[in-house]
């Protein structure tokens, strides 16, 4: 098991260090000055140029490249004058500078002047929570609907889960939102009360806050839709092949009835495809819903990497990104470990 869990570990540094250098080098080919974002349009050629030294844009493309890496790398090299910026823990001291233990550093944001680090972190739990919500509804009810499906094959209720799941397939998460909101937040507003837009947390006008769960209603449900489908289908060719193994037909032959059958025997031995499905849906949701955070006006990590991308906001952009991409790799790194629990058949060596 360690053994497993040095080398995926080793194959997820690569990968994310892969992703770091594309983001960096693809944002740093974007026409645009940086430096004339930050300080504004009407700003003087000296004020230009003192943001740009601050920001390094005055260096060689590798060497911003190097820095980039020791600034979004937990353990780097810094002075102690950079205490104040990285608030790091001394490990090994060399002269003036130290090899040091800390956050990643994402760099501000060039409209709000904020870290990008603590701009994600007020994004992330309504993300969390919506991707969590989504999930759930899309595994719980995709799950029953694949088995119905695959019990009662080539029946109505075959015919109609499979139909289900195809139409939520073919419909883009951005239409399906469009589409639900229009709906239920505007033509049936009357009799769902519910919102077109909203996020977790209402304001009063004394600046009072208050938990609102109604909003999540319809965001989670438009999210849920595809992933929804596709496990109903995975699920329901999962069961039908492990219903044609021989250990079930000898648990019918044992006298038990079908829902054991099924929920005991069948079901659990059919999850590897399933799981795998869920993971990266969840990793994907996980990562942000840009279009559907969009629409509905929820606060999440999609959200804000519109408005960044609408503003031109690099830092913010490019920090999504490495988040988007760290969370793939810690999904599928728990998946991985999931697969040895579920079906012993699976070894880690």
């Amino acid at each position: 098991m360690l053994r497993f869990l040095l080398k995926r570990t080793r194959y997820s540094l690569l990968v994310l260090l892969g992703v770091v250098t594309l983001v960096f080098f693809l944002f740093n080919v974007l026409p645009g000055d940086p430096a004339r974002l930050v300080m504004g349009q009407r700003s003087d050629i000296a004020s230009v140029e003192n943001a740009r030294k601050e920001m390094n844009l005055d260096k060689p493309m590798f060497t911003r490249y190097m820095l980039y890496l020791n600034d979004i790398s937990p353990i780097g090299i810094h002075g102690a004058d950079e205490k104040d910026k990285y608030d790091y823990i001394a490990l090994i001291p060399f002269g003036e500078r130290r090899l040091a233990l800390k956050w990643p550093y994402l760099g501000r944001s060039y409209r709000t002047k904020k870290e990008v680090n603590a701009t994600l972190a007020e994004a992330l739990p309504g993300t969390v929570i919506l991707a969590l919500a989504a999930i759930a509804l899309a595994t719980v009810v995709g799950m029953f609907l694949g088995v119905v499906a695959a019990v009662k094959k080539n029946t109505w209720l075959d015919t109609s889960a499979i139909a289900a799941s195809v139409a939520g397939i073919s419909m883009p998460s951005f239409f399906a939102g469009l589409i639900i909101a229009y709906v239920f937040g505007y033509l049936l507003h009357g009799i769902t009360g519910l919102e077109m837009t909203g996020s977790l947390y209402e304001y009063d006008a004394f600046g009072g806050k208050r938990l609102a769960l109604q909003n999540l209603i319809l965001p989670a449900l438009a999210l849920g839709i595809r992933p929804m489908a596709i496990i109903t289908q995975l699920t329901r060719s999962s069961v039908l092949d492990v219903l044609s193994q021989d250990y079930v037909r000898t648990a019918y032959a044992k006298g038990l009835s079908t829902t054991k059958v099924i929920w005991r025997h069948a079901l659990p031995n059919a999850m590897n495809p399933v799981v795998t499905a869920v993971s990266g849906w969840l990793a994907e949701l996980l990562a942000g819903s840009f279009f559907i955070e969009y629409i509905f006006g929820w606060k999440g990590i999609g959200k804000i990497t519109v408005e960044a991308l609408d503003n031109f906001d690099f830092p913010v952009v490019m920090g999504s990104v490495l988040f988007t991409a760290c969370i793939f790799i810690v999904v599928n790194l728990l998946t991985d470990l999931l697969y040895s629990r579920l079906d012993p058949r699976v070894r880690l060596s």
